[in-house]
């Protein structure tokens, strides 16, 4: 039997067969590969608590303020970490690096604040800095913390001022 152009149709499915036998092969061939866990650096961490207050109250619950921390010795170029915290109840945070609440890599730390707010639709935090930006320059903070391998830190109170 041939169709409308010539070819005939068992020739065309036996095309069409090897098109999906030879697309089994390539997905079997790399299935392996995903079946496979890379290994990622993580680097230790030590928790870091604290609690912050501004102008001698905690920061509410609905408007956090962000704690940002900035190794002294600077970026670790070969494998980079960012670590960060939002006030929760009564203004106490957990610094996080790779999960919530795992602290901080061993080293210098210095630590700047942001009192923004959450935009819950972009899933982002920004907008003004309601403490007119006089605690985000890391070259400038007063506040700091050195993280020992295996040793929790508390850094108590942490007294921020509007004025």
């Amino acid at each position: 039997m041939l169709s409308s152009n010539g070819m005939s149709w068992q020739r065309f499915s036996a095309g069409r067969s090897l098109v999906f036998l030879l697309m089994f092969i390539c997905v079997l061939c790399v299935l392996p590969g995903c079946s496979k866990e890379e290994e990622v650096y993580r680097k230790e961490t030590s928790v870091v608590t604290g609690k912050v207050l501004v102008d001698g109250v905690p920061v509410p619950v609905k408007n956090p303020l962000k704690v940002e921390c900035h190794n002294v010795a600077g970026m670790d170029q070969e494998h980079p970490t960012i670590s960060s915290a939002l006030t929760g109840e009564d203004g106490k945070f957990e610094i996080s690096t790779y999960q919530s609440g795992d602290g901080l890599p061993p080293g210098d730390y210095v630590l700047t604040f942001m009192w923004g707010k959450m935009n819950l639709i972009a899933g982002s935090y920004g907008g003004p800095d309601q403490l007119e930006k006089k605690y985000l320059d890391p070259e400038k903070s007063e506040f700091k913390v050195t993280v020992k391998e295996g040793e929790p830190v508390d850094l108590g109170e942490i007294k921020l001022v509007t004025k």
